[in-house]
């Protein structure tokens, strides 16, 4: 089986190099594998203790950063590699200043496992959710390296747990211990004799409390908004856009946009702008003179601190795949509204039963929607308490992660 899995791999390899003839995402894989140079200095690499982090782009990242930071501040001797899958997460990231080096994840081939082992002085792995390299894990298992996953989510669906999974299922017995966002990740698990596991929840809530408590102003966003009640639009798809514009309609006088779509490319924001009924400015040309009822954010990274000016929400990607991590908008207390697709996320799924997030099927509930939340003063402050209850009820799971780990580490000093 594993001869079939590793030809799948350099076939999926193969196929980006070919697609990086004329898509400029494939030639960063590509290149950026490439000229990474990870293999390079391993008897300098050797003589120091390495946490090995992986990330599969940038959200998973941030789920990674709490336990990077803690590691590196209880353990600052230690060095840290930090790997991604995607381009999205490492040319955004690559000089991240608390890991000693950045780069791409090589292909999963058995070769590219031995010799990372072989160029670097493993004293712990961490894979972030979903990232399961079998090759890797077979390496690290074989070598006895501590291999943990971080924020871990499993469902029925997943292959591991078909009638065909029993070969990457044997994979899951490798990794030291399971650190999973929910009872129904451990139980599935265990219902496999898989017992080396503990919830923990999601590690991001620990990095989006403490953005949302360190966030700073942002004069652009205050002198548009001018005391009026802020609408966020975040991570937003040519699907959500298509509603939001039909839903916005008449909006209230006291209401403004600031719109943060997940394609910044010119031509997406000029869709945008030619598909708007109201008059649009971009964040980068705004001057204080300027007067706008949307403004639509064309650089990245402002995000998770542009929610802490809304009253309420929009997390885009509902009525595509799947909605986008809602956490940096719920960490300030804000109502959220989403598309109809939103099952992958336990903290969406929680906050829809509760009543903090609201999910809404097409353009005329999602206008229904805003409009409650904009007038109705007592309605929004009752889903915004839920939020912040529940974001400051899942915060500590760095610390618990640490607490099982930490000994394993410092007992090697």
């Amino acid at each position: 089986m594993r001869w079939f899995y590793t030809f799948i791999v350099r076939c999926y390899t193969l196929s980006i190099r070919v697609a990086a003839a004329f898509n400029p995402k494939a030639k960063q894989w590509i290149e950026g594998r490439r000229n990474s140079h990870l293999f390079d200095a391993a008897d300098e690499n050797k003589r120091h203790s390495w946490i090995w982090i992986h990330s599969a782009s940038l959200g998973e990242f941030e789920q990674g950063r709490p336990v990077i930071e803690a590691i590196k501040k209880r353990f600052p001797e230690k060095k840290v590699l930090l790997t991604f899958f995607s381009p999205s997460g490492y040319e955004i990231r690559k000089s991240y200043p608390l890991a000693d080096k950045v780069a791409y994840l090589p292909a999963d081939t058995p070769q590219n496992a031995r010799q990372l082992i072989n160029t670097f002085a493993f004293e712990a792995v961490f894979f972030v959710k979903y990232e399961f390299w079998f090759n890797y894990l077979e390496a690290l298992s074989e070598h006895k390296i501590p291999t943990y996953f971080l924020s871990a989510r499993f469902r029925e669906q997943q292959y591991f747990f078909r009638w065909f999974g029993r070969w990457p299922r044997r994979h899951l017995r490798q990794v030291t211990h399971f650190f999973v966002q929910d009872e129904n990740s451990a139980k599935l698990l265990k219902s496999f004799d898989i017992f080396n596991v503990t919830v923990t929840g999601d590690t991001r809530f620990d990095r989006v409390y403490q953005i949302s408590r360190t966030a700073q102003p942002i004069p652009v966003a205050e002198q548009f908004l001018q005391g009026r009640q802020a609408f966020v639009v975040g991570s937003s798809w040519p699907a959500d856009e298509e509603k939001l514009m039909e839903a916005f309609g008449q909006l209230p006088e006291n209401m403004a946009v600031i719109l943060a779509p997940h394609d910044i490319s010119e031509k997406h924001l000029r869709t945008i702008e030619e598909a708007s009924a109201y008059k649009t400015i971009r964040f980068s040309q705004f001057t204080d003179e300027m007067k706008a009822k949307i403004l639509l954010v064309d650089n990245i990274g402002l995000l998770s601190q542009l929610y802490r000016y809304a009253s309420f929400a929009y997390v885009g990607g509902g009525f595509g795949q799947n909605i986008h991590n809602i956490q940096e908008a719920v960490a300030y207390g804000c109502p959220v509204i989403v598309g109809p697709k939103y099952g992958n996320f336990t903290e969406a799924v929680d906050l829809v039963e509760l009543g903090g997030v609201f999910a809404v099927r097409n353009a005329a509930e999602l206008a229904e929607m805003i409009k409650r939340l904009n007038a109705d003063n007592q309605f929004r402050e009752h889903a915004s308490a839920i939020c912040r209850n529940y974001v400051e009820g899942s915060i500590g799971a760095t610390e618990k992660v640490m607490k099982l780990v930490w000994g394993k580490i410092a007992n090697k000093q």
